[in-house]
């Protein structure tokens, strides 16, 4: 009886503790999580399910681990926040995977993203006809953002991110067929370099920025 009240009592401790170190951290919900953050909340749930376990165990040797899972965690995420890199490299980036109302069939086949996954995403949105989607794009937590057409299928300009973080994003310049030299000159008439922005798009045949200095 004394052992099933302790681990009551254990349980009911780690269940506020970690609903503490999630508030710390700033997590919503487990679709939001990505590589690091998915990584974090196994170990987590592993380390309470043994101490839960092993009850002769004193409660900072799992209390220890945690404290230091959270603050790797809360280090990765500032420089993430800091580093494009890194950012990138553990959490990915999105994917276009439906332009003008076609399938990009490369880029599935890169991500390993069936048709299946589409057409169950493209239901879930209430959509019949991958035709009525003008973009699709696959984000790195496996969601699809879905952008359908507006009520007279009148072409829209999606933003395309051609500098984010003062680094020349490649595959959004190949996608509005412009070569970096077109990107260079357009900047160098308002006397900037690629270096000097920290954000910048194209739409409607105009590039749109904001410099490194007005962050």
């Amino acid at each position: 009886m004394n052992e099933i009240i302790k681990i009551m009592l254990r349980t009911t401790f780690f269940y506020f503790f970690i609903v503490l170190l999630y508030r710390i951290m700033g997590k919503r919900e487990i679709g939001q999580l990505g590589i690091i953050d998915l990584i974090v909340s196994i170990l987590i749930a592993e380390l309470v399910a043994i101490s839960i376990e092993n009850m002769n165990d004193s409660i900072w040797i799992t209390i220890t681990p945690l404290c230091l899972l959270v603050f790797l965690e809360l280090l990765l995420a500032f420089i993430s926040i800091k580093s494009r890199t890194f950012r990138t490299f553990f959490g990915g980036k999105s994917s276009l995977i439906i332009c003008n109302g076609k399938v990009n069939y490369q880029e599935m086949v890169k991500q390993r993203y069936s048709m299946d996954d589409l057409l169950l995403s493209l239901r879930q949105k209430s959509i019949k006809n991958i035709e009525d989607v003008e973009y699709a794009f696959l984000e790195p937590n496996g969601k699809l953002s879905i952008f359908k057409y507006n009520f007279f299928r009148i072409k829209s300009d999606y933003p395309m991110p051609l500098i984010v973080d003062g680094e020349l994003q490649k595959k959004a310049l190949e996608h509005i067929r412009k070569s970096k030299y077109w990107l260079v000159k357009e900047l160098s008439k308002k006397s900037l370099n690629i270096e000097d922005v920290f954000y910048a798009f194209y739409k409607g045949q105009k590039i749109f920025l904001i410099r490194k200095n007005e962050r």
